[in-house]
């Protein structure tokens, strides 16, 4: 009787625990189970499960840890798969993808033949007088018996477009290529000597317009080019985020919004719907620019969807079209030093302006005569605001080609290098014919700007390069093509624009271009998430899964952090979540079970 009372004491005693442990669970809205979780955290942690209430992460840890503190209607079991923060684009252009995926794409055409195949094509759907618009050319793709690879002239679309003024934008955005109904609409005829400061009207051996404009030069003829409407630009964000969300992008760092693109993000993220978190830079110091320094600062207090507080500028043009400005003339073009488009005491008054009312500031520079000149302007505004300096997180964008006596200065003058891994190897064919064997030593070094302390936000720069950020952490691992190039020297020799007197280190080559300079892939990761974060203020918010932070979070089909390089490529995003929500859903082996 009495071995009887115990076991009845016991089991009361047992049920009572079990009671006080059920009920003291907390609530979780959803916990995501089995999987192998990259936090990107300080210690590089790696866990297991994810708890989630409302928009934020609650719990990080193992499992069967988070299920037996927490209570959920809602459990994601992942199926092993790897989950990562979502990523963040440091550098993009939100509508201008919206618009190369309702334009003529010209993306990977190989000749000038094919291109004027396609217009041929679009004129046949369009009304006479109605404006054909593409982007994507490059010439350097084009298969070409002159090893200059020269720009293509209006002639070869008036030939088949003579009623449709046509536009089309080099790839970089750094020069377009239009035909003559187009000059004409902008009253430039083959009697125009008109120049341009900061850009390039490229003109034939007999002095006439070509029909390529560079840099500001383009300017002649977008002022002609009809505006698109408030309902067109609003399906091409939708079709933007549609692509963001499907490559596992839950934050872009809009390089250079006016005002009608403001007033669209405000009211989507006021409203809730804007699916990816944005934080924008106003394009250049015109009206809009004008407008937030008396209003200050923008920023969605409420669903934290859309931040405005900075200004984008560029100090000059593209490699690829040779626009960018280098301190000594062009490898292959000696009698060219490429645009400076702004000038440094304009950059250092409006930098200035900046630091005083609490903005940051972007720069567009790619040579190293402008990436010179940019950090100049900036040393000269921190000495006026040497407090607001330190936390200002001035900003480089893409600060491809470097003096090797500027690149300390970055780190000296607590400067961010926002940096484009697939720039390095979609420029890497024809660089260093630009730049010559010596100066392409200090050309997307990101190995020596990390190793000397600096942090490099990641982006794309779409519609530039593609979207999807896996295809730029594995050029950041690899510095190596899709294909695999170059694997060595002989790949170089081959496939590159350079002799052999042009290598001077073949282990350069052993396994990606200029190989030293590529970056872990921990490293790749961080650029492409809390480095992104940092670089717009938010690391405290976002860009890491800890508690606290949101819960934008991806999973993917394979675990990036240990595939081989090849196998990053076909990995596919299976789940892109915002604040807690799926906003885009591809596997149907992620089970989601409600109770």
């Amino acid at each position: 009787m009495k071995n009887i009372i115990l076991i009845a004491v016991a089991l009361l005693l047992a049920a009572a625990a079990y009671f006080r442990i059920s009920t003291s669970k907390q609530y979780a809205d959803t916990i995501i189970t089995n999987a192998r979780v990259y936090t990107v955290d300080d210690k590089n942690s790696v866990a297991e499960a994810i708890a989630i209430r409302g928009t934020k992460i609650v719990a990080v840890g193992l499992s069967r840890e988070l299920q037996h503190r927490y209570s959920s209607q809602n459990i994601i079991d992942v199926n092993g798969r790897t989950i990562i923060p979502g990523f963040i684009d440091s550098h993009a252009h939100v509508l201008g993808l919206g618009e190369s995926l309702t334009e003529l794409n010209l993306v990977g055409t190989t000749s000038e033949q094919e291109i004027v195949r396609r217009v041929a094509e679009k004129v046949k759907s369009s009304r006479p007088g109605e404006w054909i618009r593409g982007r994507g050319w490059d010439q350097n793709d084009w298969r070409s018996t002159n090893r200059d690879k020269p720009f293509p002239t209006a002639g070869l679309l008036d030939n088949v477009a003579p009623d449709n003024p046509v536009i089309l934008s080099r790839i970089d955005g750094h020069a377009i290529w239009v035909n003559s109904s187009a000059m004409k609409a902008a009253g430039v005829n083959n009697d125009t000597k008109l120049t341009v400061e900061g850009g390039k009207i490229v003109r034939t051996s007999s002095g006439r317009p070509s029909g390529i404009f560079i840099d500001n030069a383009e300017q002649v003829i977008r002022s002609v080019v009809p505006a698109y409407s408030r309902s067109e630009k609003l399906k091409m964000y939708d079709q933007a985020f549609r692509k963001c969300l499907s490559v596992g992008i839950t934050g872009v760092h809009d390089m250079g919004i006016d005002q009608d693109d403001f007033e669209i993000y405000r009211e989507l993220s006021q409203n809730n719907t804007l699916p990816v978190r944005i934080y924008a830079l106003i394009d250049g110091a015109g009206s809009l620019w004008k407008s937030m320094l008396r209003s200050g600062p923008y920023s969605d207090k409420m669903n934290h969807l859309f931040t405005l507080r900075g200004i984008k500028l560029y100090a000059d043009g593209a490699l690829g079209s040779r626009g960018a400005a280098l301190l000594s003339p062009y490898n292959d073009d000696p009698s060219n030093t490429g645009l400076l488009t702004t000038d440094k005491d304009t950059i250092r008054s409006i930098t200035e302006t900046a630091l005083a009312r609490g903005f940051q500031v972007c720069v567009h520079a790619i040579g190293d005569r402008a990436n010179r000149l940019v950090l100049d302007a900036y040393e000269s505004a921190g000495r006026e605001y040497p407090q607001q300096m330190k936390n200002a997180r001035l900003r480089v964008e893409h600060a491809q080609v470097l003096s090797p006596e500027d690149i300390h200065r970055f780190k000296k003058l607590h400067i961010l290098a926002s940096m484009q891994p697939t720039h390095a190897t979609s420029d890497m064919y024809w660089a260093q014919s630009r730049l010559g064997p010596d100066r392409i030593h200090g050309a997307y070094a990101w190995r020596t700007l990390l190793d000397d302390g600096n942090i490099i936000p990641a982006g794309s720069d779409f519609p530039v390069e593609d979207p999807n950020p896996l295809y730029g952490f594995y050029a950041a691992i690899t510095r190596q093509d899709k294909n695999g190039l170059p694997h060595s020297v002989r790949d170089v020799l081959q496939f590159f624009q350079v002799t052999p007197d042009g290598i001077d280190d073949p282990d350069s080559f052993t396994g990606g271009w200029f190989v030293h300079q590529k970056m872990t892939r921990e490293e790749a990761l961080r650029a492409f998430t809390v480095w992104g974060a940092y670089g717009e203020f938010a690391e405290s918010m976002k860009g890491s899964i800890e508690p606290g932070k949101f819960a934008d979070l991806i999973v993917l089909s394979k675990d990036i952090m240990t595939v081989p390089p090849k196998e990053i490529l076909t990995s596919e995003v299976e789940m892109t979540m915002l604040g807690g929500q799926i906003h885009y859903q591809r596997s149907s082996d992620v089970n989601s079970t409600r109770r």
